[in-house]
């Protein structure tokens, strides 16, 4: 397929300026192990945070990811050769925790890993583990990263929701790139059978949900629609921003090819497929060079859409 034909099938630039970067992870800037204990950094991923910083424009990491507090996920990729520091790391859970918090939500039971619960705890949330006390007496269950999880722990989730507890999911995208290739996404295995069992709607806090882009872009303030959101997956980062109107950028490094890209319709055809990941410099306007008032404008109109509830 010539160059020209690959533009068309995946769309023309975005129309509206782009002044800040929200990245996905996983297929995008590195590849991990299944276990999650080891990254292997993209091609120009490294040079391209770098320059972003020289430029100041500013970007944040939003993985579905929420094995680790956002702090030692950060650590983790800057001791791989990421430049990125702790506040730019954003994760499900941080989405949660803000979520929960303005919706006075205080006790909640977490199917997860110690570090899924984390970010709620800072935000002064009372989190439960299966097999504690009290475990079935919350107002919410939020299910995260959890390899290990059993019936018990889905049983205990299970009770609470039928006591009246809310359900909130990490992520429910069922694969992610690593260097293994696909790997299964354990919340959404554990959600299914949740939800399967209770048949409640559930609340996403991770991609693709529009909660997630509006708070990486409060985070990064400015409006969502002068957003450039990359990533590897059209049912996940194409399609969150190109639901909330920003610009979707696509890389061939994680779950897509080129070819696949191209076969793309509708709200999961991005604006535009990188041949290389640096060419992210070419749809940003280094700080400052965006218009603010407009911004601001937009950003107030973001603020009164719903967050999203999955019946």
């Amino acid at each position: 397929m010539s160059s020209a034909v690959l533009r068309s099938a995946v769309g023309a630039r975005a129309t509206a300026a782009t002044c800040a970067v929200v990245f996905d992870v996983d297929g995008t800037l590195l590849l991990s192990n299944r276990s999650l204990g080891s990254y292997e950094l993209l091609p120009g991923a490294s040079e391209l945070l770098g320059m972003l910083r020289e430029r100041r424009v500013p970007f944040v990491l939003l993985t579905n990811g929420s094995a680790y507090p956002p702090a030692e996920q950060a650590a983790k990729l800057r001791a791989a050769g990421l430049p990125v520091e702790d506040e730019q790391m954003l994760t499900p859970s941080s989405i949660a925790a803000d979520l929960m918090r303005r919706r006075g939500i205080r006790r909640v039971l977490v199917l997860g890993l110690p570090g899924v619960g984390h970010a709620l705890r800072a935000a002064g949330i009372e989190t439960l583990y299966t097999g504690e006390p009290g475990a079935t007496e919350v107002e919410c269950v939020f299910v995260g990263w959890h390899p290990e999880c059993g019936m018990k722990d889905i049983e205990t989730a299970c009770h609470a929701i039928w006591g009246g507890a809310r359900l909130y999911v990490a992520s429910d995208v069922p694969f992610f790139a690593t260097k293994q290739g696909r790997t299964i996404g354990y919340s959404f295995a554990i959600t299914a059978a949740i939800r399967r069992l209770t048949r409640v709607p559930m609340t996403l806090t991770g991609k693709p949900s529009l909660q997630a882009l509006r708070f990486a872009a409060r985070r990064l303030g400015v409006p969502v629609a002068a957003v450039a959101v990359v990533g590897d997956d059209p049912q996940v980062e194409i399609l969150m921003a190109r639901r909330a109107g920003a610009t979707a950028l696509a890389v061939t490094t994680g779950t897509t090819s080129r070819e696949e890209w191209a076969r793309q319709t509708d709200l999961r055809r991005p604006h535009h497929v990188l041949n290389d990941l640096r060419e992210v410099l070419d749809w940003v306007a280094e700080a400052g060079a965006a218009p603010r008032a407009a911004a601001s404008a937009a950003l107030s109109s973001t603020k009164r859409k719903p967050c999203d509830v999955l019946e």
